[in-house]
């Protein structure tokens, strides 16, 4: 037009701004900026329509700021102008700036019509103001526009969006529009938000009786309520009719589908949707396949749709990035977490809240506990999730104290206590078997009202046996007013770790009249009670009804505990044959229990032959060398000692350092074999040599090896610090002394604190890495047996 030389009218401009908008021009570098400039050079801008068409583009951009300036330099506004940037401002999210313009608009004189309308109910649903809707569902009435299509659906729109689904009801029943499908959808939108399974379906039964066809939005309507009810079975009548009706390639039907399937557990099927889709499926089916794949702890699945989704040409949003940080903590895959991390940081999601969330996890299950508050201090606005997955991860990670540290700071910061952050911080003080912040955690649980669900007494169980106070378990355990396999698993294994055969197996039966089905866990408890009991042929007993009346086959950890069973019991020969008449051949967990009886019984015949098998599987085993050593030290062949401490030495393996731990004075105490680093270290050592002698005098004698290095090693054990330490820090005689050990305790020590808990008139518990001693009046509760 331009270059035949007509010249443009305003209304051309505006036609040709409008189609700017649409088009989603850039105005600044294309045509709607050359166009601003052109209708100013022509001296139109001034023209309403052309400032209308204006306001629209510069609002379709975004760019409210220029939008306003419009505004403000426009001498005359109409309806369409009031109307342009109530729209805007309500996609902006911008509710009082549209309340305002509104109140503008009235003071010009003008009257507001269905867009009007339309436009602040959509800033009231933004904002969530079901009380402002209802007086604009007044002023709609009053001003006789509510028969209005437009107004119709924005009001329902409106109070579906705040939640008021009685409102929504009433208007949907006065409408005598039975053929608009929109309103419809909009109140199985409604009914799904509830997860009102049966409203939803009468409801869609209804709009069939009347001829209402439903469109691509309805089906995923019904599809998401069946997925948050649960109701697989309907969702799959759903998905018929959705092939029937021909929905089924539509990109945003198919998204809901696999999110329904891959939310029930039948990945596959959801898989299979996802490769059917034509056109290929979008974001939002690929971002639910990985999700679904994370839920179902199928990690490596997920990475490899993740991975999928980009070679397809689709850049992953916050909630598949969150997905597949998920799925790489789930398998520890720190190299591509990073890598996602990095990815999550270049596409400008390393600051959104799903995403923070699964990098702190993530970081934390690593065991990089530093980058995991990085991550959470990194979050600028945390909610519950954040302070959970901190202190579940660190937890998981074995950064126990750093997690008991975190749910504090949750408490300070003013949230409200949890059932998953009590968890959390009652599995990082069991671990620690610091009971005193356990019994701590478990009052917050009580005054949040959470203590009486299963999986809060199944924590508690399990702390209260870590920490070594069986009698709490038990009253955690007979409290609790409905109990499951865990609950019962808890109590056998708390049992069997305190050595209290009989309790966990009289346990064991009461489980079965329960009508309760052992799995795993609950045999490899009672193996466990049959070692430490001395009960071989019921441990064998159990071991052979595992397949055959329970069918449950064994696994690694349970040939373990009938090898363990024999070898305590000296039957290293019969172990031996189990060892290598094991089903696809013996693992090193067999072979290394096979050793660590050998070393107990001083065999030293079966005991190389162990080592030898198991140094094959795994020539890195410190503990192959350390218990072989153990074996020809106590036969005093120390040349076959020293060589296999140098065959150690020359493959650069190294024995974990034994450590011990005390709580006293509100702090956990370490301590290290010979160690004298700790600020009491003179005083502690005094006092040893004071029990010692008094020890001594009872009968005591130290078993002393081949060097007077050896005999010093023996006598200053990290166990026996912490006890000496924890003797002086704790005068009350009605408290227990609780130590902690990484290591098995060595025979000198356990006899040693038999001694010592009759002298000093003390209850002492120790746990090692296998079970609990509690020594009292000279005595332990293995009875010699462990």
């Amino acid at each position: 037009m331009l270059r035949s030389g007509a010249c443009p009218t305003p209304y051309v401009f505006s036609s040709a701004l409008s189609a700017c908008a649409r088009a989603g021009e850039n105005i600044f570098t294309g045509g709607g900026e050359q166009l601003h400039c052109q209708a100013f050079k022509w001296g139109f801008s001034q023209e309403t329509f052309v400032g209308n068409a204006l306001i629209s583009l510069y609002a379709q951009e975004g760019d409210m700021t220029a939008a306003g300036k419009m505004f403000d330099g426009m001498p005359r506004h109409d309806g369409v102008t009031f109307n342009s940037l109530i729209s805007a401002h309500t996609q902006e999210g911008n509710t009082l700036e549209t309340f305002f313009f509104f109140r503008e608009m009235q003071s010009s004189g003008l009257k507001a019509d269905s867009v009007t309308i339309a436009g602040l109910c959509g800033g009231c649903a933004a904002a969530g103001d079901a009380a402002r809707g209802a007086q604009l569902h007044c002023y709609a009435l009053k001003a006789g526009l509510l028969s209005d299509i437009i107004i119709e659906g924005s009001l329902l729109d409106l109070y579906v969006k705040c939640g008021d689904v009685a409102a929504a009801g009433k208007l949907f029943s006065s409408s005598s529009d039975e053929d608009n499908v929109v309103l419809w959808n909009l109140m199985l939108v409604a009914y799904g938000q509830e997860g009102d399974l049966r409203r939803s379906f009468e409801l869609f039964r209804r709009m069939q009786a009347v001829g209402t066809a439903p469109n691509q939005y309805t089906f995923p309507s019904l599809l998401r309520t069946c997925t948050a009810a649960g109701a697989l079975d309907l969702g799959e009548q759903v998905h018929a009719l959705v092939v029937k009706a021909g929905f089924e390639p539509n990109g945003y039907v198919c998204s809901v589908l696999v999110d329904m399937y891959a939310k029930s557990g039948q990945l596959a099927a959801a898989r299979g949707i996802l490769e059917r889709a034509e056109p290929p499926p979008d974001l939002a089916a690929w971002t639910s396949m990985v999700a679904g794949y994370s839920q179902h702890g199928l990690f490596s699945e997920a990475l490899g749709a993740f991975c999928a989704m980009q070679r397809s040409g689709i850049r992953p949003d916050h909630v598949g990035l969150a997905g597949a940080i998920t799925a790489c903590a789930g398998i520890l895959a720190i190299r591509g977490g990073l890598q996602v991390h990095a990815q999550a940081c270049v596409a400008g999601f390393s600051g959104d809240l799903s995403v923070g969330n699964a990098l702190i996890s993530f970081y934390a299950k690593s065991g990089r506990a530093s980058d995991a508050a990085a991550a959470f201090f990194s979050v600028a606005t945390k909610d519950e999730v954040s302070w959970n997955a901190l202190i579940a991860g660190l937890a998981q990670g074995g950064h126990c104290e750093e997690a008991l540290q975190a749910f504090a700071g949750m408490c300070r910061a003013g949230w409200g206590v949890n059932p998953i952050a009590c968890g959390s911080a009652a599995v990082a003080a069991a671990d620690m078997a610091d009971v005193k912040r356990g019994r701590q955690i478990h009052g917050r649980m009580v005054r949040a009202g959470c203590d009486g669900r299963v999986e809060a007494g199944n924590v508690l169980v399990t702390l209260y046996a870590k920490c070594g106070s069986i009698e709490e378990a038990e009253m955690a355990f007979s409290a609790m007013p409905e109990r499951n396999e865990i609950s019962w698993n808890a109590m056998i294994t708390g049992y069997s770790q305190h050595g209290r055969g009989a309790a966990a197996l009289e346990l064991f039966e009461k489980m079965k009249e329960e009508g309760l089905r052992p799995n795993h866990a609950t045999f490899a408890g009672v193996l466990a009670a049959c070692s430490h009991g001395g009960l071989v042929e019921e441990g064998v007993a159990h071991f052979q009804s595992m397949a055959a009346a329970h069918g449950v086959l064994p696994r690694a950890e349970h040939y373990a505990g009938v090898i363990d069973i024999l070898g305590r019991a000296g039957e290293l020969r019969r172990a031996r044959r189990f060892v290598e008449e094991m089903p696809g051949g013996a693992d090193a967990m067999a072979w290394r229990t096979l050793l660590g009886a050998c070393r107990v019984h001083r065999n030293m015949e079966v005991g190389e032959l162990a080592a030898r098998r198991l140094l094959e599987l795994d020539p890195e085993d410190a503990a192959a060398y350390v218990l072989l050593s153990n074996i020809y030290s106590a036969a005093r062949r120390w040349d076959c000692r020293d060589r296999v401490r140098r065959m150690m030495k020359e493959r650069g393996v190294k024995k974990e350092p034994g450590r011990s731990w005390i709580e006293a004075g509100n702090y956990m105490h370490a301590f290290f074999a010979g160690d004298r680093l700790h600020p009491r270290a003179a005083e502690i050592y005094n006092f040893l040599e004071v029990l010692n002698h008094r020890a001594a005098a009872e009968g005591y004698s130290a078993e002393t090896g081949r060097t007077k290095e050896e005999d010093t090693a023996a006598y200053v054990h990290s166990e026996k610090l912490a006890v000496a330490f924890g003797l002086m820090s704790s005068p009350a005689p009605e408290m227990p002394i609780r130590v902690i050990k990484n290591l098995r305790v060595c025979d000198d020590c356990h006899t040693w604190m038999k001694f010592v808990s009759r002298i000093a008139a003390r209850t002492v518990i120790l746990r090692d890495v296998y079970r609990f001693h509690h020594f009292k009046d000279g005595a332990c509760s293995c009875r010699d047996y462990w």
